[in-house]
């Protein structure tokens, strides 16, 4: 490997973590309010049609996924986690859409459907299922 390449390498692993670490923390932020059942993400919940207790559900599927992101190994759960992320989030993007809520609705819904896209795409070789 030259030097260009190992200093591209590194470049990309420090990205992934830089985008990986602000996904993995807005998750667990999100996780968290939805536990606490705080007054904004209950009323939410209520504008999007959707029952209060799925709040509980999101928010303990949340914590797994950063828990499966942030641990070695696992490789497999990890594409699990990123398919459960995006599909979350881009059902986020729909639901408010579909209630009426508009572009400006779905701003952080997105910027989250990019940065799960951007760490599954950056991951190191090392958090990716082995292919034979």
């Amino acid at each position: 490997m030259t030097t260009i390449q190992i200093k591209a390498a590194k470049g990309r692993r420090i990205v992934y973590w830089i985008v990986t670490s602000l996904l993995v923390l807005g998750m667990l932020a999100g996780a968290v309010a939805q536990l606490l059942r705080l007054k904004a993400n209950t009323d939410g919940i209520i504008h999007l049609g959707y029952p209060v207790y799925m709040l509980s559900i999101l928010g303990a599927w949340k914590i797994a996924g950063v828990l499966v992101l942030l641990l070695p190994g696992f490789t497999l759960l990890k594409e699990w986690a990123y398919a459960g992320f995006f599909f979350l989030m881009t059902g986020a993007v729909i639901s408010h859409l579909v209630s009426g809520d508009g572009f400006t609705g779905v701003i952080y819904q997105l910027i989250f459907v990019i940065l799960i896209v951007l760490s599954w795409y950056l991951r190191p070789q090392n958090r990716k299922i082995a292919v034979y």
